[in-house]
């Protein structure tokens, strides 16, 4: 019987797996960061004009704020 093995093949196969989860973790990242500025914009849209006079904004901040 023959066995073959690669040396490199645990190397490889943890290099990709490092490569997934980077990709998936920035995935995540991205899903969190546009939840959070959903709700940014939601609970600012929510505001009176006079409410978000008196915290230094106007309706045209609001996107602005949201995104950071």
């Amino acid at each position: 019987m023959v066995y073959y093995t690669n040396a490199n093949g645990g190397v490889l196969a943890t290099a990709i797996a490092d490569v997934l989860s980077r990709a998936i973790n920035a995935v995540f990242d991205a899903v969190q960061t546009w939840n959070s500025r959903r709700a940014t914009r939601i609970a600012l849209s929510k505001l009176t004009d006079r409410e978000l006079d008196d915290i230094g904004l106007s309706r045209s901040d609001i996107n602005r704020i949201a995104r950071g």
